[in-house]
């Protein structure tokens, strides 16, 4: 069931979506070579902690940290720990906001140092991705308008599209319907209604769109082993078009 949201309801989830965005932007100048991806999991702890907003995944169905930390091959559910970033890493840090019970849900990969031109590349190219899908977020469209222009953008750019994971419904819940995927035909799925609220969150892989999940039961990477990187924001339709929930500034 899709959960129609009011204009007070994403007026807070906004709210949420504000120390979210806030948080990424403090990331750009902390992650750096030599750092290592729990520190960034204590960073974002303590950063939400001062603003009264509480990391949402932590505990989720035992996920056991703050954010997910997905470094170079990994797709998504990267566990933060002792890896040291190295330059020319990339990095994809997602994190839900938790800010007086309404949430926030938004990913950004960043590139650590000096990374190659096709890295650099896959960030674009996963980035104009999320935001074709976007442009597509508006009254009489369907899901599969926003999902079909995700993939015409990465596949067209010679990239490929994680098809298990999906974007989602979110309010109170970290999950809801609908669910939103990045790869399908026009003009099909749910037509879009103001007041729905929900993540697009495009994972592009260099490679090929196969992978694998480690042995913690969590991280999923690429089968090949090639680069995957994940832009995510947090939409709500309205009759003016999409708000973008967790934006503050380009990401």
């Amino acid at each position: 069931m899709i959960i129609i949201k009011t204009e007070d309801e994403i007026r807070k989830m906004q709210e949420s979506g504000k120390i979210l965005a806030a948080v990424h932007h403090e990331l750009r100048n902390f992650i750096k070579p030599g750092v290592k991806t729990i520190e960034i999991d204590k960073f974002v702890e303590k950063f939400l902690l001062k603003h009264n907003a509480t990391p949402e995944q932590k505990g989720y169905e035992g996920f056991p940290y703050s954010i997910c930390a997905s470094v170079n091959d990994e797709i998504c559910h990267g566990f933060p720990g002792e890896y040291v970033l190295k330059d020319g890493d990339i990095i994809t840090v997602d994190m839900v906001v938790n800010y007086n019970d309404w949430l926030a849900d938004s990913a950004w990969s960043y590139e650590v140092g000096d990374v190659s031109d096709d890295a650099k590349n896959l960030l674009k190219i996963t980035r104009e991705s999320m935001y074709k899908g976007i442009e597509k977020a508006v009254l009489g469209n369907r899901l599969g308008d926003i999902s079909h222009a995700v993939q015409e953008h990465a596949e067209s750019n010679g990239y490929s599209v994680v098809r298990e994971f999906v974007g989602h419904g979110i309010g109170r819940e970290m999950h809801e319907d609908p669910q939103v995927l990045h790869y399908g035909k026009a003009g099909r799925g749910v037509r879009l209604q103001e007041g729905m609220v929900f993540t697009v969150e495009p994972m592009i892989n260099m490679g090929k769109k196969e992978l694998k999940i480690d042995s913690n039961g969590w991280t999923a990477r690429t089968l090949d082993g090639s680069l995957s990187a994940q832009y995510e924001h947090q939409i709500a339709i309205t009759s003016n078009g999409p708000i973008i929930i967790t934006d503050q500034g380009d990401c």
